[in-house]
């Protein structure tokens, strides 16, 4: 049996999920699991249905059979194979917490990814990188030849086939016209201290402010720097007895997790642009077990 991913944007109307519940079991399929979300506010319906093919019914011939369904409700209907690794480009600045983070998890299969290879504007990680038969490719970025660089990033990227890059800590501005031609496409961490803690030494800022909450945003790049639509957050606690390189410490634990997270939501087609916010569903039964426990 073959697992699939359904993903579904339409207008609200009555009959949407019966419809398609429908036209799966008479396919020959079963329904793993669904989430749902109707927008009051916007009046769109969004919908995920991980299902398998019990009668060995193929991609191609489940997609085309859905076409009548998806053009009554005037859907936004994709069927994807949920064993397919997307294809994902890392890209990687001075700081490698999160660059390592995520390929240990690659590396043991908690992210089911196909990494195609680590852009990075310094030399710093080449080693680690190549140490894991990644291709490395250096591209420094200056003020003079940002534009060559970028267009060198997209050969990359049309190249090896990327369907997202994720900036694990990649401290460049992308142009405007790459954040549009890769728009949800692209993930961005960086701290939660935006926008009171501007500039440099954000944690050393908090830190000064007393805060008591350290958090990470992920989310999707825009041509607005670090307000593209969030995908997923989260906060550690601090007191006054940390330090300011405790903060930097528990920072770097906070934003590695944050996003890996997203990337998981992303690659499982668990997330759907809403505007300027997102839809994020539930991870499937499973989708966390990785090929090497323990």
């Amino acid at each position: 049996m073959t697992q699939f991913i359904l993903t579904v944007t339409c207008k609200s109307t009555r009959g949407i999920v019966a419809a398609l519940s429908g036209y799966l079991a008479d396919a020959g399929c079963n329904i793993i699991d669904s989430s749902q979300f109707d927008d009051l506010d916007t009046g769109l319906f969004f919908m995920r249905v991980s299902f398998r093919s019990e009668e060995g019914i193929g991609l191609a011939e489940l997609t085309e059979g859905l076409k009548p369904v998806a053009g009554k409700f005037g859907m936004e209907a994709e069927i994807h194979d949920g064993l397919r690794r997307m294809k994902v480009m890392l890209m990687v600045s001075r700081f490698g917490h999160c660059l390592n983070d995520l390929l240990y998890r690659w590396k043991i299969g908690a992210l089911p990814i196909d990494v195609v290879g680590v852009v990075s504007n310094h030399f710093d990680y080449q080693n680690v990188v190549v140490n894991h038969d990644i291709p490395f490719h250096h591209i420094p970025v200056t003020k003079q030849n940002k534009l060559q660089a970028e267009a060198r990033i997209m050969d990359l990227v049309e190249s090896t086939g990327t369907e997202l890059i994720v900036l694990a800590r990649y401290m460049q501005i992308l142009s405007d016209r790459m954040c549009t031609e890769m728009s949800g496409k692209i993930i961005n961490i960086h701290h939660s201290f935006l926008p009171s803690f501007k500039g440099a030494n954000p944690y050393k800022q908090a830190y000064g402010r007393g805060v008591k909450l350290i958090g990470a945003t992920a989310h999707y790049v825009t041509a607005d720097l670090d307000e593209g639509p969030i995908i997923e957050q989260d906060t550690v606690r601090v007191t006054h007895a940390q330090s300011p390189e405790d903060y930097v410490s528990l920072g770097r634990d906070v934003e590695a997790q944050v996003l890996a997270r997203a990337i998981h939501a992303h690659i499982h087609r668990r997330t759907f642009i809403n505007g300027n916010r997102t839809i994020v569903f539930p991870p499937s039964p499973g989708s966390y077990a990785s090929e090497r426990m323990g």
